[in-house]
C-alpha cells in the first residue's frame, strides 16, 4: 500500500497516477485526507490530556502532603480519563478506515510505464527465436492430448468440475520433467527452492495484494480464515513478514513449484478450452527481497532469468512491457513474457515478471537495514512467474508436434521423462 505520508504530501500525483491506470479515485484520496486532517486533530487532543493528566498527578502528591482537598482533581482527572478513552477508540475507528481506503488505492506506475487503456497498448521490447512454419496444418494442444491419450478434461470435469484436467501417462510425466527442469535450472541461479503451503491466511493475501480487490477471484475455506493460494507469491513473500532484513544479504531470492487456485470469473472465450486458463494450474514462482536502491536491476535479471529457462526449451516467445491499462493493482512495472502458440495464431502470456517496489512490503511489514545504528526501510519485492507450467506443457505439444501426430520432447526434458518421442 502507499504510505500516508506520500499521500498526505502528494495528493495530486496519486490521483494522477490512478487516472493514468484509467481509474477515478480522486473522491476514495480526498476521503484518505479528511480522515487523516481528523484524526491528527484527534492526536492533538490526546496528547494535550496526556499533558494535563502528566501535570495533575505530579501535583496531587504535594497537595496531599500539604493537607489540601484533591476531590475536584481527582474528579478532573477522571473526566479526563474517560474523554481520553472515548478519543482513543475514535481514533482507532478513523485508523482502521483510513487503512481499508488506502488498500483499495494502487500502485504509482514507474515513469518508464507506457500509458495505455488496456494490454493493446502494450510495448513490444524483443523477441526470441522464429515460430515454426508446419507443412500440415497444426493441431491446438487439447485436440493433441486427446489424440495420445495424455490429457483428459472431460473426466476431470466429472470429478471436479470445468476448466480442470487429469494428466495422463505421458501427459503427467511432461508436467512433471517441466516442474523438475524449471526448479533444477533456477535453483542452479542462485535461487533458494522451497515448497510452500496451498493455503494463506487474511493478512498474507493482504499483504500481497489480492485482498481486498481480488476476494472475488480466490477460493474462501468455508470457516477458516484460510484462502487457496492463486500463486506461489502470496506465500513465499509472506516468508518474511513482519521482519526486518540483513541489508548487506540482498537479494534473497527463491524458488517455489506450487498448484495455483484461481476462480477466473468473467474469462471466457478460446483460452477457457485446453490448459491456457484452468481453475487449478501448476507454476514455478521466482520472488525476490531486493534492495531499493537496486530493484529495477533485479527486475530486469529476473525477467532475463525466466527467459533464459524458456529458451532452454527452444520455445519462441516475445517480451512485452506492460501499459498502465494493464499493470496489475500491485506492480509498478511488469513485463510479460509471452510463448508462441502455433493454433493460436500468437503470442501467449505465460509470465509476468514485475518489481512492487515497496507496495507489497509495507502491507507485510519486510524491512531491512544496513547496520545496528541505521534505520529500518521497506524492501522492494518482485516476483516473476519462473514459468507457468500447464501453458508450457500447452506450448510444447503444439510447437513440438510432429505430422503423424506424435511430439517429439525438447531435450532438456529427456533425462527427466526418459524419452524423446511421445506417442
Amino acid at each position: 500500500m502507499l504510505d500516508i505520508r506520500f499521500i498526505r504530501e502528494n495528493p495530486d500525483t496519486v490521483k494522477n497516477a490512478c487516472k493514468r491506470r484509467n481509474k477515478d479515485m480522486d473522491a476514495d484520496v480526498d476521503e484518505i485526507l479528511a480522515i487523516d486532517a481528523e484524526r491528527r486533530k484527534i492526536n492533538t487532543q490526546v496528547d494535550e490530556i496526556k499533558a494535563e493528566q502528566n501535570r495533575a498527578s505530579k501535583q496531587i502528591p504535594i497537595l496531599k502532603q500539604n493537607g489540601e482537598d484533591v476531590s475536584g482533581i481527582m474528579a478532573e482527572m477522571k473526566k479526563l480519563a474517560d474523554e481520553s478513552r472515548e478519543l482513543g477508540n475514535n481514533l482507532s475507528e478513523l485508523e482502521n478506515l483510513q487503512r481499508e481506503i488506502i488498500l483499495r488505492i494502487p500502485n504509482i506506475p514507474h515513469e518508464s510505464v507506457p500509458y495505455g487503456r488496456d494490454d493493446r497498448d502494450n510495448i513490444e521490447v524483443r523477441r526470441w527465436g522464429e515460430p515454426k512454419t508446419f507443412d500440415f496444418e497444426p493441431k491446438a494442444h487439447w485436440d493433441i492430448g486427446a489424440a495420445l491419450n495424455i490429457l483428459d478434461p472431460e473426466r476431470a470435469a466429472k470429478v471436479t468440475g470445468t476448466r480442470f484436467h487429469f494428466y495422463r501417462g505421458f501427459g503427467a510425466k511432461l508436467e512433471r520433467a517441466i516442474m523438475n527442469y524449471y526448479l533444477d535450472f533456477h535453483s542452479a541461479n542462485g535461487y533458494t527452492e522451497v515448497f510452500p503451503p496451498y493455503m494463506a491466511n487474511t493478512a498474507s493475501m493482504t499483504g500481497t495484494g489480492q485482498l481486498p480487490k481480488f476476494a472475488e477471484e480466490m477460493y474462501k475455506i468455508e470457516n477458516e480464515d484460510l484462502y487457496l493460494i492463486p500463486t506461489a507469491e502470496v506465500p513465499v513473500t509472506n516468508l518474511h513478514r513482519d521482519e526486518i532484513l540483513d541489508r548487506s544479504q540482498l537479494p534473497i531470492k527463491y524458488c517455489a513449484y506450487s498448484a495455483c487456485f484461481r476462480e477466473e470469473a468473467g474469462s471466457a472465450g478460446r483460452d477457457t478450452r485446453g490448459l491456457i486458463r484452468q481453475h487449478q494450474f501448476n507454476k514455478v514462482e521466482l520472488v525476490k527481497f531486493a534492495d531499493p536502491d537496486h530493484s529495477y536491476e533485479e527486475l530486469e535479471d529476473l525477467t532475463h532469468e525466466a527467459e533464459l529457462a524458456l529458451q532452454g526449451l527452444g520455445l519462441p516467445y516475445r517480451v512485452v512491457v506492460l501499459s498502465t491499462g494493464d499493470v496489475t493493482f500491485s506492480s509498478a512495472k511488469t513485463y510479460d513474457i509471452e510463448v508462441w502458440m502455433p493454433s493460436y495464431g500468437r503470442y501467449v502470456e505465460i509470465s509476468s515478471c514485475s518489481n512492487f517496489e515497496d507496495f507489497q512490503a509495507r502491507r507485510a511489514s519486510i524491512r531491512c537495514k544496513g547496520g545496528p545504528n541505521d534505520k529500518p526501510v521497506f524492501v522492494h519485492t518482485l516476483n516473476g512467474s519462473g514459468l507457468a507450467i500447464g501453458r508450457t506443457t500447452a506450448a510444447i505439444l503444439e510447437n513440438y508436434q510432429n505430422a503423424d501426430g506424435t511430439v517429439t520432447v525438447p531435450e532438456v526434458l529427456r533425462k527427466y521423462i526418459g524419452t524423446d518421442l511421445i506417442k
